[in-house]
């Protein structure tokens, strides 16, 4: 999935992907997406895990920015995020986010997000519905 319109939007803006340090890359594949995020002080718990809340962000914008390339003239919103998180990641490792379509309707899409630590493992399952919307016309 080529996504570098979609970078440029998110690049662009403050906001929480920039905020936690997601960085979206591009994949071969038409219905798979990919993002990395170091596990730093700004996605950590203060015992030096990612944070659970991190890691369903970083599926949520994923799973968003999935959308947003697939549907450009839309707006996705999530409205369902539901993730199990099986294994702990110390701060200093990076962890991918590996997104593939399960479902494209005309409004709704489905997407499931695996993360994995540097080394590989499982570290987070995450399921995201989103619902996506036209933009309001001006005038």
């Amino acid at each position: 999935m080529d996504i570098k319109e979609e970078k440029k939007i998110i690049e662009s803006q403050e906001g929480l992907s920039r905020t936690l340090g997601m960085e979206f890359l591009s994949t071969p594949e038409e219905d798979t997406c990919m993002a990395r995020m170091k596990v730093d002080g700004r996605n950590r718990q203060p015992f030096g895990f990612l944070s659970g809340g991190a890691s369903l962000a970083l599926a949520e914008n994923l799973a968003g920015v999935g959308s947003m390339a697939l549907c450009p003239k839309k707006i996705p919103v999530g409205i369902n995020v539901s993730g199990n998180h099986v294994l702990a990641v110390r701060e200093g490792d990076t962890v991918t986010a590996y997104g593939r379509l399960q479902s494209k309707g005309n409004t709704l899409h489905e997407w499931q997000i695996d993360i994995k630590n540097s080394e590989g493992n499982l570290i987070s399952t995450v399921h995201v519905t989103n619902y996506l919307i036209s933009p309001r016309k001006n005038g």
